[in-house]
C-alpha cells in the first residue's frame, strides 16, 4: 500500500532572533475549534464533561450555521478569525467581523466550497449568494455561540492558556527555544532556524523574517494548525496537560486543589505563577515569611516548585508539574 505523501509547513526565521516567536490568542480560532467539537465530540474525549455542560446549546441553529463554515477539519473561512494577539478579546473580534467588508466574506465563502459536499454544500452556496446578509448571520451566531459555550467556561481557558505560556516560557529560559519548540506538539519540531509542522494536505515555506511567529494555545484543538497568509504567520497548537476535568467550575476546582495541598500551601503554590522571592511569596500570600518558606520547602520537595538564585535573591518558581497541579489537570 502507498505510503501518503509527506507534507510540511516551515516557517524560516533568523536564527539570532529568539524575540521572533512570541505568545498570543485567538477567540476566534477558538470558537471555530470549540465547534468542531461539538459537530463531532466523539472525537474529543478530553472535552465530554464540557459538552455535557454545553447540554441543548450544542445542537443550536447558531452552531449548526458555524459548524457549516468550520466543518470538523481543514480549512476555515479567514473571515471568522483576526490575527492572533497576546490582547485580542471575544469583543474585538465581534466588532471586526460585524464591520468586515462583504466582499471579503464573499471571497472566503468561495474558498470552502471546493472543499464541501451535500448539504453543507448547498448552505454555503445560498450563504455566498448575499454575503452582506451572510456576514450579519454569522456575527450573530458567533456572538451567541460565544456566550452559550465558551463565555461560562472563559476563566478556565484563560487559566490554561497562562499556566501553558509560563511553563513554555520557562522552558525556553532554561532549555533554549529549540526544546521548547519541540515540546509543543508531536507534529512540530525546531531545525535549524525553522519551526517545522506537518499536516496531511498542505506543505509550504513561510519566510518569518522581519515578522516573527506568533504560538497560539489553544484548548480545544486535538492538532495543529497554522495560519500562513496574515501579517504575522501563527501557529495553533494545543495547551499542554490537559484531562477531562478542565471545565468544572472554579471553585470546585480550588476546593480539590485545597483539599490536596492545604489553603495555605495552594495559595503559595498559585503565588509562584511567577518567579518570587520568598518575602514577595508571603506578602502574595498573606503569610509570615517563615511560613511560607516552609511552604515552598515542601512544595519544591514534592518536584511542584523550583528555587534558582537570581543575584542575592533566590527566586521560587512552579514547575511544568506544578503547572498542572496549580491548573487542575493533574486526576
Amino acid at each position: 500500500m502507498a505510503r501518503n505523501k509527506h507534507h510540511e509547513v516551515v516557517f524560516r526565521l533568523r536564527p539570532d532572533d529568539i524575540s521572533a516567536l512570541r505568545f498570543a490568542v485567538s477567540p476566534g480560532m477558538e470558537l471555530a475549534a470549540a465547534v468542531r467539537v461539538l459537530l463531532d465530540p466523539g472525537q474529543h474525549p478530553l472535552h465530554w464533561g464540557w459538552v455535557r455542560a454545553v447540554g441543548r446549546a450544542a445542537g443550536s441553529e447558531q452552531v449548526a450555521l458555524l459548524g457549516t463554515l468550520v466543518g470538523t477539519r481543514g480549512y476555515l473561512p479567514d473571515f471568522l478569525t483576526s490575527e492572533a494577539a497576546w490582547d485580542l478579546t471575544a469583543e474585538t473580534e465581534l466588532a471586526r467581523l460585524r464591520s468586515l467588508d462583504p466582499a471579503v466574506v464573499h471571497e472566503d465563502l468561495l474558498k470552502v466550497l471546493p472543499l464541501a459536499s451535500g448539504a453543507r454544500r448547498v448552505q454555503l452556496e445560498r450563504l455566498a449568494t448575499d454575503p452582506l446578509a451572510a456576514r450579519d448571520r454569522v456575527a450573530r451566531a458567533w456572538e451567541a455561540v460565544w456566550a452559550a459555550v465558551v463565555q461560562p467556561h472563559r476563566d478556565s481557558l484563560e487559566r490554561l492558556t497562562r499556566a501553558d505560556v509560563g511553563a513554555r516560557a520557562r522552558r525556553v529560559t532554561q532549555h533554549g527555544v529549540g526544546v521548547m519548540v519541540d515540546s509543543l506538539h508531536e507534529r512540530v519540531s525546531w531545525r535549524e532556524d525553522a519551526v517545522v509542522v506537518q499536516l496531511r494536505t498542505h506543505s509550504e515555506v513561510v519566510d518569518c523574517t522581519g515578522r516573527g511567529l506568533l504560538l497560539v494555545p489553544s484548548v480545544f484543538l486535538r492538532s495543529c494548525a497554522v495560519m500562513t497568509q496574515a501579517t504575522r504567520p501563527a501557529l495553533h497548537y494545543p495547551v499542554h496537560g490537559l484531562s477531562e476535568t478542565w471545565s468544572r467550575p472554579a471553585a470546585e476546582q480550588r476546593a480539590a486543589l485545597v483539599a490536596l495541598l492545604g489553603e495555605g500551601r495552594a495559595r503559595v503554590l498559585e503565588a509562584v505563577a511567577e518567579p518570587l522571592s520568598t518575602s514577595e511569596t508571603a506578602q502574595a500570600c498573606s503569610l509570615v515569611v517563615s511560613t511560607a518558606s516552609h511552604h515552598l520547602a515542601v512544595l519544591r520537595a514534592a518536584g511542584l516548585v523550583e528555587s534558582r538564585r537570581r543575584g542575592r535573591m533566590v527566586l521560587h518558581a512552579r514547575t511544568p508539574l506544578g503547572d498542572a497541579v496549580a491548573s487542575h489537570e493533574v486526576t
